[in-house]
């Protein structure tokens, strides 16, 4: 038996062995994502692109969660170590069977570009529903979670994880391909890495990918700072490096910091990026031919790409994850577990106490665009979902079992000013209307879909690319919400987007307004569910609510000043970390903390409602006399609790020294020894929090 088939020996072993076998040339044909194999080795080739944002993507049917954006929504990393394991679960069982067909396909095998934790700094870019938010704390905790629940905990891994895109990464979509990304030292520090390092410390995420810009000059998927002096050296990062797609061609074409391919190549290979998804490293032999690179340079980059395949079990006679049938996949408990994602993920942003629907209500139009879209369900980088639920079926479904009656109109294209080609502007106008004449409440369902907000390639709105040229919705939902307003009839608001919008018309017509987000296949039960009161709501807000792009920089400015609850000046239209419930929570307790390695924070959080319901505790920190530029205060601490109607319940959150760490104004890291305050309740302990939800948090002095 060859030493690198041989399952009792050291990996590391193994994998020297297989190395001294191969060719140069069937090194550098692994490097690329749709890899040759070596037939003569037993390597069968393998397409390293595969996707499980939030369900295993774009390979058939899988169970759809909500979008990530909406997992932050949720504040609870139980939920999405939940979810990843699902991904990973349904992810093994497709594997097993691509495998036993023989097709080794795009998007077929266990090496998954996700999650992606990149900061989203601005509510214009079009991928930050991909995201975990604006916040790096939170992202972090989220991005751990899904990286830990889908690469596992068994002798192989599940499935490798992939942190993208490394680094300084947040649009404009139609700039990126050449755009160079200024950023300081100390936000760089603070805001822009920090999740990528839990992934790499805590995680032990496979792989980082490179993202297409460059960072203060360099590529970044050829930047020796990114990739050699901070993710290996400094991190000590194991793992492999992958290009984000056309990302080295970039180099020469868009950036002009090369002139022809083997070029690229080199530059990308010698900094330490491993994996060219893209055709460049096709180049790699001409590149070693011309002694633009090394064998050494060709041979780490190999080894640390053939770790992954001996990590995931592929020179193995049989893994721990084999038998996992394939019926499991969309399975009824994987389905219930998306609709309790989406029931996390709602965020309640308005109630004048329409809500949750009484008796009285005996019609209901529902009304809009994303209604019944199904579209508006699944966000990007999706799957197919076995079973959908639009809103209107789900609210379909809850007021039939109330005798209630149903109507339903479209009202307006989603973003053109007519649905019909040959009819005049607004075209479905006057039914919307009649509807809500005839009914005692409207729910009105605007927003976007992954078709018009999304990635540059693959959303083609009305401004040439993914992103937003500014908050509002498109301008013929604006028109149909206000004529529905002026029929006097109390209106829902049901937004579906993956960003932050204006919502000052929404918050001045609407009687309530519920943030769905893109809830997953079966999110119209979530939102029909919390409508009608079957559960209250949770959800928090994982970025801000600014009233308008004027409040905002440059979409290009990728300085913090101003952006995110973090350093924004301004009074936002709805904060970061805020969401109503149906029921009360109080906070009891405080006082004074010693400041040593681990903080334990211990409270009480009360329900002083009479509904049953999860709470989502958030502690945060604020320096006590920091010198220097700083954040008034940071997330710094989640928990989820269920409180039953009157329950009153102790909760303790550790804090850990180094998360207080702060950075100065020259990116610095130093420990702040003049104390913090530690504020802890349901939301952000600003003005504008106390205004929308009465609450105050309980404080803590750590000094």
């Amino acid at each position: 038996m060859e030493k690198y088939l041989d399952e009792s020996l050291p990996l590391d072993e193994r994998l020297e062995d297989l190395l001294s076998k191969m060719t140069l040339k069937e090194k550098t044909e692994q490097m690329v994502h749709d890899a040759k194999g070596a037939e003569r080795l037993g390597i069968h080739p393998y397409n390293w692109w595969n996707e499980t944002l939030h369900g295993v993507a774009r390979a058939g049917t899988a169970t759809v969660f909500p979008q990530c954006i909406g997992l932050a929504a949720a504040f609870n990393t139980e939920l999405v170590y939940d979810i990843a394991d699902i991904c990973s679960t349904e992810a093994r069982a497709k594997y097993a069977q691509s495998v036993k067909h023989g097709d080794y396909d795009i998007y077929k095998g266990l090496t998954f570009w996700t999650p992606n934790i990149n900061i989203s700094r601005d509510p214009r870019w079009g991928r930050g529903q991909e995201t975990y938010g604006e916040d790096p704390y939170l992202t972090s905790r989220m991005g751990v979670a899904f990286v830990k629940g889908l690469q596992g905990n068994g002798r192989h891994l599940k499935a490798a994880a992939c942190a993208k895109h490394f680094a300084v990464h947040s649009g404009p979509e139609n700039l990126r391909h050449e755009f160079d990304a200024q950023v300081s030292d100390k936000d760089l520090r603070e805001t822009y890495l920090p999740a990528f390092e839990a992934l790499v410390k805590e995680g032990n995420v496979e792989a980082v990918m490179g993202a297409y810009n460059r960072v203060n000059g360099e590529p970044c998927c050829g930047s020796g700072t990114l990739l050699k002096d901070i993710l290996r050296d400094e991190w000590g990062f194991k793992g492999h490096v992958v290009s984000d797609c056309g990302a080295i061609r970039d180099f020469h074409e868009s950036h002009k910091i090369t002139k022809m391919p083997a070029q690229s190549a080199a530059l990308a290979l010698k900094n330490g990026c491993d994996l060219n998804c893209g055709c460049v490293y096709k180049y790699l032999m001409k590149a070693y031919d011309g002694a633009l690179i090394t064998e050494e340079d060709i041979n780490n980059a190999a080894r640390n790409l053939l770790r992954t395949w001996f990590r995931l079990g592929m020179f193995d006679k049989n893994t721990e994850y084999d038998d996992i049938p394939f019926e499991i996949i969309a399975c009824k408990a994987h389905r219930e577990k998306a609709v309790q994602a989406a029931r996390e993920s709602l965020v309640l942003l308005k109630n004048d106490g329409v809500l949750p629907f009484d008796s009285e209500i005996k019609r209901i139009a529902v009304i809009g665009p994303n209604a019944d879209s199904r579209d508006a369900l699944i966000g990007n980088y999706n799957g197919f979902p076995k079973k959908s639920v639009t809103v209107l079926e789900g609210i379909l479904s809850e007021a039939e079992k109330r005798n209630i009656d149903v109507m339903y109109a479209m009202g307006c294209h989603l973003w053109k000013d007519r649905y019909t080609e040959l009819a005049k502007y607004d075209d479905y106008m006057s039914e919307a209307l009649a509807a809500a004449k005839h009914s005692d409440v409207v729910v009105l369902c605007l927003g976007l879909d992954h078709t018009i907000e999304g990635e540059q390639g693959d959303a083609a709105n009305e401004y040439g690319s993914g992103d937003k040229k500014d908050l509002k919705y498109p301008a013929c939902q604006l028109r149909l919400l206000d004529r529905l307003y002026r029929t006097g009839k109390k209106i829902i608001l049901v937004s579906m987007t993956g960003s932050a919008m204006d919502m000052r018309e929404a918050d001045k017509k609407c009687s309530a307004v519920v943030q769905a987000w893109y809830p997953g296949g079966e999110g119209g039960t979530a939102v029909a569910e919390l409508l009608f009161g079957k559960y209250s709501p949770s959800g928090r807000l994982p970025v801000t609510f600014y009233r308008c792009t004027e409040d905002l920089p440059e979409f290009t400015d990728y300085s913090m000043k101003n952006r995110t609850y973090r350093y924004f000046k301004g009074t936002p239209m709805y904060p970061f970390g805020y969401g109503l419930s149906y029921t009360k929570f109080e906070y009891s307790g405080g006082g004074e903390l010693p400041f040593k390695d681990e903080i334990e924070v211990t409270f009480k959080v009360k329900n002083t409602g009479r509904v049953d319901s999860l709470e989502k505790i958030q502690l945060y920190a604020a320096p006590v006399n920091c010198g220097f530029e700083c954040p008034e205060y940071e997330l710094r601490g989640i928990k989820t609790v269920f409180l039953k109607a009157g329950e009153e319940r102790e909760v303790s959150i550790t804090v850990k020294k180094e998360q207080l760490s702060l950075f100065d104004n020259d990116g610095n890291k130093t420990v702040h020894d003049k104390g913090f305050i530690f504020y802890v309740s349901g939301g952000q302990p600003d003005e504008r929090t106390k205004e929308l939800t009465g609450v105050s948090p309980v404080l803590f002095y750590v000094n």
